[in-house]
């Protein structure tokens, strides 16, 4: 996580500013973030939550402000930006970015953001390398004992897939920027879909050689098809771009790559916890209550979008507004997919833990 000095006190805090006029909060969070810490990426337009601190006026005066928190992931750091003289930027890990800032309010949502099977989750690996060594986790518990035999491996399987999600999101964000590089964001995406094919036909060949239940079978096979489901349709956007020449991406679909970012990074987390299903069950439920929120808020966004983009092509330019809404169509499946890994894993806790 990045954070910035504070002007006056030179404290550890994140970006911020007032709402903009005429502009969606976390569009003025992403401006705030470029003027401030000198910073470029896709901004998920849900927040995650918000705090409040005391903030001292040049008259005196000392007002309580609300921020609003919304995640950036950074594709691009500047060497020259606005404020670089005014402030100092400095990347920590989660635990040492919630002990830096004063604020309690924004320590725990530091803490409730960050999780440390995230980061080795998305550092690229082998397409079915055994990440299990990050969780500090060797057994396992009750049903996913049961369900999930150590001779499967399915645990390693499923994080594999949630990295190559993460991996997929973060070049798709990359892509819907625009600009240059275009072809090889398109690449990438195409790359990491075939990864994590090839990881899904590894679990399904597990799941036929694995003495399972009927059951049992099922609830491994729905989990890993709506995953695979999610980077599929990613795969679509990106060849539907390379399809029709698209450099330019309506500030909509933006955001909803801000969602897939996001959601992508709270599978990540969610998957490695299923090791102990019994003991992480809140955080579980709160992971999967967070990605169905995303994906309610992703529909209104395709909803506003897509009639904006009538509004303004549908008579003009049909082929445009064609386009757009194709790429809309496989923008909205990527974060329906995600839903779907949440009611999977919801289902899961429910019913076990």
């Amino acid at each position: 996580m990045l954070l910035i000095t504070s002007r006056e006190t030179k404290r550890w805090v994140v970006p911020k500013g007032n709402p903009l006029t005429g502009m969606e909060r976390h569009a003025a969070a992403a401006i705030e973030a470029e003027e401030e810490a000198g910073v470029i990426g896709a901004v998920c337009p849900t927040p995650i939550g918000s705090y409040e601190y005391r903030k001292r006026r040049a008259n005196g005066a000392s007002i309580m402000y609300n921020v609003e928190v919304f995640p950036l992931a950074v594709t691009n750091e500047l060497d020259d930006w606005k404020e670089m003289d005014e402030r100092d930027r400095k990347w920590f890990s989660f635990r040492d970015a919630a002990s830096a800032v004063e604020e309690p309010d924004l320590q725990a949502l530091i803490r409730s953001f960050g999780d440390g099977g995230f980061r080795a989750v998305a550092q690229p690996r082998g397409v079915v390398q055994n990440v299990a060594d990050k969780t500090g986790v060797s057994w396992m518990f009750a049903w996913f004992q049961r369900l999930l035999p150590r001779q499967g491996n399915f645990f390693e399987l499923f994080e594999s897939h949630a990295a190559t999600l993460v991996a997929g999101a973060n070049a798709l964000s990359r892509m819907l920027q625009g600009g240059e590089g275009m072809a090889d964001h398109v690449q990438e995406i195409i790359e990491r879909e075939h990864d994590a094919d090839a990881i899904t036909r590894e679990v399904l060949q597990t799941v036929r050689r694995t003495f399972l239940t009927p059951f049992d079978r099922s609830a491994i096979t729905d989990l890993i098809a709506s995953m695979d489901d999610a980077i599929d349709e990613m795969q679509k956007t990106a060849g539907a771009v390379d399809l029709y020449d698209v450099t330019e991406f309506e500030p909509e679909m933006r955001d909803i790559g801000g969602i897939i970012v996001d959601a992508a990074r709270l599978t990540a987390e969610a998957l490695p916890l299923l090791r102990n299903i019994s003991a992480n069950a809140v955080r579980l439920h709160e992971l999967t209550e967070r990605l169905v929120r995303m994906e309610g808020h992703a529909d209104e966004i395709h909803a506003a979008g897509l009639k904006r983009l009538f509004k303004e092509h549908g008579q003009s330019n049909s082929v445009r507004f064609l386009i757009g809404r194709e790429l809309y169509r496989h923008l909205e499946r990527v974060t329906d997919s995600f839903e779907d890994v949440a009611n999977e894993i919801d289902g899961l806790v429910i019913d076990h833990a």
